[in-house]
């Protein structure tokens, strides 16, 4: 069964999402869900503004091009609506240990969609595409010790914690998954 794709990336479905590519007219409502406090408590800390949610909302079509893999915009199914965004990036991060050339799994959802498991069901469904795309590559995720939510959606993803460490001189978990779950 081949995969549908759209400017390169692949369409993939879940129960009440598909994700698929960031398109220029989700971006209002991709800058107001990063200027979210509820949002950024846990990734960065501190609101994001218009230009700093431009900036990362372009490098998701260059992540694509380049590398061959990245984040895909989180659309509701019943409403049509961008709601978030998952998936995988290499930013290249100065934090010890390297993890500079791993698929790093990321998930955020605006705060009307939060609470409602579909994290779960959207990690669920990007790390079982991450499972074809990789191989037995492994994959990480970094996540502040306080997101106990994020901890259980990526604990129930397969993710097992590998250390504590700092990022950005604050406390960061780093967690890693090998295809099918399996924790190293």
């Amino acid at each position: 069964m081949s995969i549908k794709t759209e400017a390169g990336v692949p369409i993939l479905e879940t129960a009440r999402t598909i994700l698929r590519p960031h398109r220029l007219g989700d971006f209002e409502t991709y800058a107001a869900m990063w200027a979210e406090p509820a949002v950024t408590r846990f990734i960065g800390g501190k609101p994001r503004t218009r230009e700093e949610s431009w900036m990362r909302f372009l490098r998701h079509a260059g992540l694509w091009s380049l590398i061959g893999y990245g984040f895909w915009a989180i659309e509701d199914k019943a409403t049509g609506r961008f709601i978030g965004e998952a998936g995988f990036h290499d930013l290249k991060r100065e934090i010890e240990p390297s993890i500079e050339g791993l698929p790093e799994a990321g998930w955020a959802l605006a705060s009307e969609a939060q609470g409602r498991g579909l994290a779960s069901e959207v990690v669920g469904r990007i790390v079982a595409w991450s499972d074809v795309a990789f191989g037995a590559a492994r994959t990480v995720c970094i996540i502040d010790p306080e997101n106990g939510a994020s901890l259980k959606v990526a604990k129930k993803n397969g993710y097992g914690e590998i250390l504590r460490t700092t990022y950005h001189e604050k406390p960061t978990i780093l967690l890693e998954r090998r295809a099918g779950g399996v924790v190293a």
